[in-house]
């Protein structure tokens, strides 16, 4: 008997929702996108349809009564999560949804205690950690902080200037003329006014995939120590004291994407390349330069990764979740460590 496919249920096909996930979902063997939940009608129906999506629906509720499903992805707008997510995790199957978990620290939580009451988990979209290069450069990293052959780990940096993210993503995007759908959003963070506020949604909007790539990197977690006031550099301490930083477009590129980490040890680095979010079949770089000393002859490797995008790999890692066979790589309550992180910023930032 040939395996049962895993059956994915979709919650909004917007721009994210088709071009980063949807049609990743839809080209894997391993799973089913068995049905739709798209508010819009002729984006809907239109979505269905190219993507042989078999059933869809005008809101969530309707497709979780009528449909048995596996796993949920639900690419929304970040300010609505902590109404949304609550709702999806009472299906009792594992959800989805993209970065960041919330849009204030109160709302993740309620999220944190909605996932740890249903009984499963729920997996937030960082897709950094997906990236072939990521999850080799990962493995790297912790082999050499267990061999110790290259010493102690000293210093992580993380650069990500603004560029062309999108890197044609959206050529093949159904588009749809109709209003945006007035929908219901989370209560405001009572601990900000307006204006920070808005510069809090805004960094986590953007940021917060370096917030969460250099816990990953890190392999434990760090603090914020430092806000530079011109909004270029955040510096922080890890628990075991290795120095860490974010320079946040210290430079911008029209028609590239130059994201990169530096892993540093006594005796060489793990450096990482990622391409931009939703270029197609291109892993990130991995170069790793090994100097022992002692007479021996340093050397530069730069290993040759598959032609997987971090997308789809990301969504290969929910449905191998889902069956049992591997962990998500990043969950809800990781999640809300990020929204932490992002609001020491902005209060050492902001004052506020």
């Amino acid at each position: 008997m040939p395996e049962q496919k895993v059956r994915i249920g979709f919650v909004g096909v917007g721009n994210m929702g088709q071009c980063a996930h949807l049609k990743n979902y839809a080209n894997l063997d391993i799973c089913q996108v068995v049905a739709i939940a798209e508010i819009r009608e002729s984006l809907r129906r239109m979505v269905a349809a190219r993507y042989g999506v078999p059933n869809s629906y005008p809101t969530h509720e309707e497709m979780l009564q009528n449909e048995a499903l596996d796993g949920i992805v639900a690419a929304q707008p970040f300010g609505r999560y902590g109404i949304l997510v609550p709702e999806l995790l009472k299906a009792g199957v594992p959800v989805f949804t993209e970065k960041p978990l919330a849009a204030s620290i109160e709302s993740g939580e309620k999220i944190v205690d909605a996932m740890r009451a249903s009984g499963t988990w729920h997996m937030i979209g960082y897709h950094k950690r997906s990236d072939p290069a990521s999850m080799y450069a990962k493995a790297e990293i912790e082999r050499l902080k267990a061999s110790g052959e290259l010493g102690r780990m000293t210093y992580v940096r993380i650069l990500m200037p603004s560029g062309d993210w999108v890197a044609g993503g959206f050529n093949d995007l159904i588009r749809d003329d109709s209003p945006p759908p007035a929908l219901a959003s989370d209560p405001p963070a009572a601990d900000m006014n307006d204006e920070v506020r808005n510069q809090y949604n805004g960094f986590v909007n953007y940021y917060i995939h370096q917030i969460n790539l250099m816990r990953y990197l890190l392999g434990e977690l760090y603090s914020v120590t430092y806000a530079d006031p011109s909004g270029v550099l955040l510096a922080g301490r890890s628990e075991n004291g290795v120095a860490c930083t974010i320079e946040m477009s210290p430079y911008n590129t029209t028609i590239d994407w130059q994201e990169s980490a530096l892993v540093c040890f006594e005796r060489g680095y793990v450096k990482i390349e990622l391409p931009a979010p939703l270029a197609s079949n291109r892993p990130g770089r991995v170069e790793i330069l090994r100097d022992p000393g002692e007479g021996i002859t340093p050397e530069t490797a730069i290993p040759q990764l598959p032609s997987v995008h971090a997308m789809r790999q990301q969504a290969i890692n929910f449905v191998t979740a889902i069956k049992g066979e591997g962990n998500p790589p990043c969950t809800s309550e990781e999640g809300l460590e990020d929204l932490k992180v992002a609001r020491t910023y902005i209060k050492l930032l902001t004052g506020v």
